[in-house]
């Protein structure tokens, strides 16, 4: 009888092994893939934080997880339904990094058999729209910046609300936004929070977005809603939804305050015809540093946002500037453990002494500052930049704050506002850093606006290259004339609403040549990371 159970035990085990349930051997060509994606803990020293302050977080936490949520379906659709289809681990994690299965740095590339191209549109729109359907529809929201294009039941086009589409989750993410304000001391904190919740109940931002502008005193900030519109890469018209939750370096926030009060100043200064810099920015701009501590939907997914310039509305611009959150930790992360390395492989070796943090820290700082400059409406006064340059207006837009970034900092230098400066230190590490940005591929709008900039400063002498090392060499004078340069096309560009021209500049300009894709391989041969993984969340941060 012993022998009898003994040998039914053995063959319901051979049956449960060959049903799948046996250990699999992972994929080592995606677990190399994900590894590209080094993984860091997402913390920050909290101890100057109140005990209401400590008790808000786990309520921001659980809202920015929601972002999450809807993130994914607006990018992909169904997050449970894919991963529950794959059985290898590192493919698992790989999708979670993209959020979806393709991959966002190397130009949306599926990565899972049977997956076709990534739709232009995410999910924003119906998979089988045409433009000429879409022009057609008569529509007074269809460009919104907060709604989603279906087929109803008679499959006509129709556009739905974000807080009509997304009612459950809205719902939930507003009463945990309200349960936060009870707890928040800072009045200028507990104002936003209310009327952020508001706002995402009724897809009316601007109130909330002014109110954030207001926040002067707060020691943490919350982004939160429908922000960015990379995602949609058909119109970017479309805003997805994502969440950085940040605490407040009080040391360096003060540091950097007196900058804001230059915009104006700035603006008169950029290297262009008056007619496109006619527009005054707001003098109220905030200039802030933070760790951030948790990130959730757009901003998480592929390469990591290591600085904020919000809010995206013009409106607020005009009126009082944005604000500018330059995250500190995300950023050491980024020159440590991947420009610092890349540099060190492309610059040439008399100029890697030029590669400093402090360099890396103020040219990002000041790409988001110049987000804020230039000109936001069409010289013509027929509509703004935005809605004639289309699809185009990021990636361009990501171009102007890049070289008018590198140009303040050569204002700031000679105005005196920054001091003991070697101009060196951020020319070669803006170059290191268009490497860093290359790599996220024709898909990115970051990455085609660098790729613009090398080809423009290839053309104008910027650098030279050693052929026989594939090392870069900066000429102080050629970049500095090729920065005045390729900021006045950009400007001029954006106040003519050239969408032909632009599209004209990508088409040349925007992809990665032979040379340069050699040094960006020899680079990936040395396995310097890619990007960042963040390992985040309250037990991290010790809550």
């Amino acid at each position: 009888m012993r022998r009898k159970y003994l040998l039914l035990s053995l063959l319901m085990a051979l049956i449960i092994w060959s049903c799948g349930t046996k250990p699999k051997q992972e994929n080592s060509e995606m677990r190399k893939r994900v590894d590209e994606y080094v993984k860091v803990d997402l913390t920050s020293d909290i101890n100057h934080l109140s005990e209401k302050e400590k008790q808000m977080l786990p309520l921001l936490f659980e809202v920015a997880q929601i972002m999450d949520n809807l993130y994914w379906k607006q990018t992909y659709g169904d997050k449970a339904k894919l991963l529950e289809s794959i059985n290898d681990q590192a493919t698992r994690e790989f999708v979670e990094i993209n959020y979806g299965p393709w991959d966002r740095l190397n130009n949306n590339a599926p990565f899972i058999e049977g997956v076709g191209v990534k739709p232009l549109g995410a999910c924003f729109y119906p998979i089988d729209m045409t433009k000429e359907e879409f022009e057609a529809f008569n529509s007074v929201d269809k460009t919104s910046l907060y709604t989603v294009i279906k087929r109803n039941a008679e499959g006509k086009l129709e556009s739905v609300p974000y807080h009509v589409e997304y009612k459950e989750e809205i719902e939930k993410a507003a009463s945990l936004l309200k349960q936060a304000a009870e707890l928040a001391d800072d009045a200028g904190l507990k104002n936003y929070l209310n009327l952020r919740a508001e706002a995402i109940l009724t897809d009316e931002y601007l109130q909330s977005d002014l109110a954030w502008m207001d926040m002067k005193t707060n020691n943490i900030d919350f982004v939160v809603g429908p922000i960015e519109n990379y995602e949609d890469a058909l119109y970017n018209y479309k805003a997805a939804f994502e969440s950085f939750i940040l605490i407040k370096d009080l040391e360096w926030s003060q540091k950097l305050a007196r900058f804001a009060k230059l915009l104006p100043q700035l603006q008169t200064s950029l290297p262009v015809d008056a007619k496109y810099k006619k527009e005054v920015p707001g003098a109220d701009s905030d200039l802030g540093v933070y760790d951030a501590v948790f990130y959730a939907g757009d901003c998480n997914s592929g390469s990591k946002t290591i600085a904020i310039n919000l809010p995206n509305d013009p409106k607020v611009h005009i009126e009082k500037g944005s604000r500018k959150l330059q995250l500190k930790n995300a950023m050491k992360y980024k020159f440590d453990k991947i420009l610092f390395p890349i540099g060190n492989m492309l610059i040439d070796s008399t100029q890697r002494k030029h590669i400093k943090f402090d360099a890396f820290f103020e040219n990002v700082m000041f790409h988001e500052v110049a987000h804020g400059l230039g000109i936001k409406n069409l010289i013509n006064s027929k509509g703004t930049v935005r809605e004639a340059l289309k699809e185009k207006y990021s990636g361009l837009e990501e171009g102007k704050a890049d070289i008018l970034g590198l140009f303040m900092v050569k204002q700031l230098t000679e105005m005196g506002e920054l001091t003991n400066k070697d101009l060196m230190d951020n020319y070669v590490t803006f170059m290191a850093g268009i490497f860093r940005s290359v790599r996220f591929g024709a898909a990115s709008s970051h990455g085609k606006a660098n790729m613009v900039c090398f080809y423009y400063f290839q053309e104008n002498g910027a650098f030279t290259r050693n052929s026989v090392e594939g090392a870069y060499k900066v000429d102080f004078e050629k970049m500095t004339a090729a920065m005045n340069g390729l900021a006045n096309k950009i400007l001029t560009l954006q106040g003519d609403g050239d969408y032909n021209a632009v599209v004209k500049l990508f088409e040349e300009k925007g992809v990665v040549g032979d040379e340069l894709k050699s040094d960006l391989d020899r680079v990936a041969g040395a396995n310097i990371p890619k990007d960042l993984r963040y390992n985040q969340g309250l037990q991290v941060l010790g809550l």
